[in-house]
């Protein structure tokens, strides 16, 4: 057995590098034996995968090993972006992170130059169990952490996703697929008891202890639901449209094993571009490999109507320049001339999964005085 000490932890030793180019994000969908998955893929022996995924978790270059889920069909999200004082930023900032379960990421933004919307600095993912209302959600956050206003921006099309960032180390600007990206559109999917209580299981984050062939059979056992079952189960959910990928999820900025930092630069690109073309827009986006999250959001006259957004990520500024001046030059190629564009650089930033079970958001607001029953949609209701 290697000492843990003597296990290379940095990303750039070649084992870890290849482990993690297709433990990012190409694990796509449910998978029985993930672990094993990653080791035929890259050649290695499954008992290497497991020891360096271990030391790389414990090291902090991996932050967290989990299934992921098609979250925006189980339940209602958001970006939101919330306008706080200078003042209190901050204490916005740590209160969403550590308090509040059902905001994913809390990141603040800066733009190069004062402009429409640049007032935002704070912005977070959001997501609220079926049955509950964001807006409400909104409106208790807002007074807990004294924001003027917020803007609620729901995906109407998501038109890629996966984050991969030691594959796309290198990409020269411009780097593209031959084929537009794939939009997936977004719709609720109601799940039985026993689908909850599978997808619970699934979910949760991997302790070092728990990595092992077959990762998933002793959580089957801890919810009293035979194997087969579970993976019938899980394989159903997938085949719905619930399930994400497996992934091991890096640190963006931080400094990881080796003293390495993934990327530096984190960009929130926005276009308007023309009603109607949202969906052409966003498609021809995706095409790009250095982007990692592409959506179409409204984000109404706070953010000059821009309707398409898109994240890309970095080690060099100037370089993540240079992908969205490649971008902008495809969509005018294309024939989709946005009226307005704009970068948002992301600073302080706390990655942890949006909570989703309804079973959590009632005691969620038992903890903080708030009545379930009265944070509850109302089927008219639209997001602002």
């Amino acid at each position: 057995m290697t000492s843990a000490a003597a296990i290379p932890t940095a990303i750039s030793d070649p084992v870890n590098a290849s482990i993690l180019g297709i433990a990012e994000d190409r694990l796509v969908g449910f998978l029985p034996d993930p672990l094993g998955e990653i080791a035929q893929r890259s050649g290695l022996p499954v008992a290497t995968v497991i020891e360096r995924i271990g030391a790389m978790l414990s090291a902090g270059t991996i932050r967290r090993v989990r299934q992921t889920l098609l979250a925006t069909n189980l339940a209602h999200g958001a970006l939101v972006a919330w306008e706080v004082s200078l003042e209190k930023v901050d204490a916005a900032f740590d209160f969403l992170f550590q308090e509040d379960p059902f905001s994913g990421h809390v990141v603040i933004r800066t733009t190069d130059t004062v402009t429409t919307g640049s007032s935002y600095r704070l912005w977070t993912t959001l997501k609220v169990p079926q049955g509950y209302s964001l807006e409400k959600h909104c409106e208790f956050l807002q007074a807990r952490i004294g924001a003027t206003h917020f803007r609620i921006m729901p995906a109407k099309v998501l038109f890629t996703l996966g984050v991969g960032h030691v594959r796309r180390r290198g990409l020269e600007p411009g780097a593209r697929s031959d084929v537009p990206g794939q939009p997936q559109e977004t719709a609720i999917v109601t799940l039985s008891d026993e689908e909850w209580l599978v997808l619970g299981a699934l979910k949760r984050e991997f302790t070092i202890d728990e990595l092992a062939s077959n990762i998933f059979e002793q959580r089957a056992k801890e919810i009293g639901v035979p194997i087969e079952r579970f993976y019938e189960v899980a394989r159903d959910l997938d085949r719905r449209r619930v399930i994400g990928r497996f992934s091991t999820f890096l640190e963006h900025v931080k400094a990881t094993g080796g003293n390495e930092r993934v990327t530096r630069y984190n960009a929130l690109f926005h276009w308007a571009v023309p009603e109607g073309r949202e969906f052409d827009a966003g498609c021809e986006v995706a095409r790009h490999y250095v982007i990692t999250h592409a959506y179409w959001r409204e984000g109404g006259p706070e953010f000059k109507n821009v309707n398409v957004m898109a994240v890309a990520h970095g080690t060099e500024k100037q370089t993540v320049l240079a992908h969205k001046a490649a971008i902008d030059e495809h969509l005018a190629e294309a024939g989709i001339a946005p009226s307005y564009t704009n970068v948002f650089w992301g600073g302080r930033s706390e990655i942890k999964p949006s909570e989703i079970l309804p079973a959590e958001y009632r005691a969620f607001c038992t903890r903080n005085g708030l009545d379930p029953e009265a944070m509850r949609e109302v089927l008219s209701e639209e997001p602002s």
